[in-house]
């Protein structure tokens, strides 16, 4: 057991200061459980978000050190014993109390990404069907676990504040998932381009870094979005063959039941 330093920040989102505090810190603990034991024992009004303390909920997320991470799954053997740890809120969002901050503009964004709206002509008397890679393509996005982490880092929102031109990387790979859905038929590209901002995005990858479900954001959700706006509209050839044979249609996975447990190919509607 050993006896470390830390600034936390205590205030609001008008005045705040960085208030040293000194703890026993015991082999194993993780940043939440120091923030627990000082809240208990020399500080009770000290407030702070958390819920699962197993890296799920995602509601922990401060910054330790000006590094976003979940305060639950960030050990304490992770920093020298003579540093002192500085835990902040995280900047990007106004601070509700100390640590609490007001997430509130990442569920106004998702209102306004439109959800799955799956074919109703491929649907077989056992459901929809579709291949495992897409599948899997899409469960990556699914793990996200809302912690903001991304959001909190992402210089466009952070350093520059254009919440009012970007949603963010997690509403990025939230679009993705339903983008690369081989059943939906929602085109979302245009929200992308116009209203979503696609082109803020300089792919500095620093959300993929962030991301405690290693969620690979950058290379397998963003970038194929903006090479989809670009397809779209950029790219000439691919604005005159729209010109001469019309939008190309989705393509759907080729596959109905027989009546058994196996299934067998269809022709694509085009």
């Amino acid at each position: 057991m050993t006896t470390r330093k830390f600034q936390i920040y205590k205030g609001d989102n008008k005045n705040g200061e960085l208030v040293n505090f000194e703890t026993e810190v015991k082999e194993g603990m993780v940043v939440l459980d120091v923030i627990h034991k000082i809240q208990a024992e020399q500080s009770n009004d000290l407030a702070i978000r958390w819920n699962c303390k197993a890296g799920k909920c995602g509601s922990c997320s401060v910054e330790i050190n000006g590094k976003p991470k979940l305060s639950c799954m960030t050990r304490m053997n992770e920093y020298r014993k003579d540093e002192t740890i500085i835990i902040t809120p995280m900047k990007t969002f106004p601070v509700i109390k100390d640590l609490v901050t007001d997430v509130s503009w990442n569920y106004n964004q998702n209102k306004r990404i439109k959800p799955v709206k799956l074919a109703p002509e491929y649907k077989t008397e056992k459901g929809y069907v579709m291949y495992q890679k897409d599948i899997d393509r899409v469960q990556e996005f699914r793990k996200c676990i809302e912690c903001y982490l991304c959001q909190d880092v992402c210089h466009v929102l952070r350093d520059h504040d254009k919440k009012d031109k970007f949603v963010g990387p997690r509403f990025m790979i939230r679009v993705a998932s339903l983008e690369m859905h081989p059943l939906d038929i929602n085109d979302r590209i245009p929200e992308l381009k116009k209203e979503f901002g696609s082109g803020m995005c300089n792919i500095t990858k620093c959300c993929t870094d962030v991301c405690p479900e290693n969620i690979n954001i950058t290379d397998n959700g963003i970038i194929p979005l903006k090479e989809r706006v670009v397809d779209r509209f950029y790219d000439p050839l691919t604005i005159l063959r729209r010109k001469i044979f019309g939008k190309k249609k989705k393509k759907f996975p080729p596959f109905t039941s027989n009546g058994g447990n196996s299934w067998k190919k269809i022709p694509i509607k085009s």
